[in-house]
């Protein structure tokens, strides 16, 4: 048995602390029909002045294009290790007073300061921003996590008077769903939402066991399953994906050599996930320019 992650379900989940509030963004994970958002990545850390301003107003256009067809962006924090500029400032500062900053959810990992964690959520907070979806971040490279767990900075943030936004964290289908599914069941895992590793119709049986035990323990938590968006068949640019996320690198090859668009291969993974049921996911990896008009191409061939 499937079930959508985002639909409700026959349990509720306890919270030790109370949950953030309503936003449009937690509205519309609740709600039933399609939900399909767009994860950005902030330009990398250690360009130019030039070069990061080019990036921002490229960032501009595809969030302002988005965000008027309704869709909610999510925006990364140090992907894949690599450090980033922050978004929430420029966002804040740059994207103007008529852009409805409920529509954007930022990252946030554990490898910064304490004091710049809890300082990012209060500003957050303070901007109306529709949640923030917080993460460990790679032990491996970068700078230390300031707390051990994604969820020990869920309950600071949970302390912090005045910031009752929503907070999300992360689940990986490809590691035990037991494990997985007893994180979103436990009251101290002090969150609103969750968000999963990317998959692919290559390979769905990951999925399949984490969902089976979702409905199996009743999660009634909403979430969003991650796409990507591949672009080309390049075996190079495969490869180096395959180290931060699972990568089908020959049935992709195949599909392309088989004369398959990108559009097309992303459209068959969307569509084999309504087939189970999800209906609710983020597309990472759209280029800025034309993202909203990617995607919305990407929705004609479901």
């Amino acid at each position: 048995m499937s079930v959508d992650p985002s639909a409700p379900g026959p349990g509720t989940v306890e919270s030790r602390t109370e949950p953030g509030r309503s936003t449009p963004f937690t509205e519309a994970l609740a709600a039933p029909g399609p939900l399909r958002t767009v994860e950005l990545r902030p330009p990398p850390a250690g360009l130019s002045s030039r070069e990061s301003l080019d990036h921002w107003i490229d960032v501009n256009r595809a969030v302002r294009a988005l965000l008027r067809a309704g869709r909610f962006v999510l925006f990364t924090d140090d992907a894949v290790g690599d450090r980033e500029e922050e978004s929430l400032r420029h966002l804040t500062a740059n994207l103007g007073p008529d852009v409805n900053l409920s529509q954007v959810v930022p990252f946030l990992t554990c490898k910064h300061t304490l004091e710049y964690c809890l300082l990012f959520a209060r500003r957050a907070a303070s901007h109306g921003l529709g949640a923030v979806t917080v993460t460990g971040g790679d032990r491996d490279v970068g700078p230390p996590r300031c707390l051990p767990r994604s969820r020990d900075l869920r309950a600071r943030i949970r302390e912090e008077r005045g910031v009752d936004l929503p907070l999300g964290t992360w689940v990986n289908p490809y590691r035990d769903a037991t494990e997985q599914v007893e994180l979103l069941l436990d009251p101290e895992h002090e969150a609103d939402y969750f968000l999963t590793q990317i998959v692919s119709h290559h390979d769905l049986e990951p999925l399949d066991r984490f969902l089976d035990e979702a409905s199996r323990r009743g999660v009634s938590m909403p979430g969003l399953v991650g796409v990507f968006y591949y672009r080309s068949a390049n075996r190079t640019t495969l490869e180096r994906l395959a180290n931060f996320i699972p990568v089908p690198e020959a049935e992709l090859l195949r599909e392309f050599e088989g004369g398959a668009s990108p559009e097309l291969v992303c459209a068959r993974t969307l569509r084999s996930l309504e087939e189970r049921g999800v209906q609710k996911v983020y597309v990472s990896n759209l280029q800025l320019r034309g993202a909203e008009a990617t995607l919305s191409r990407i929705e004609e061939l479901i």
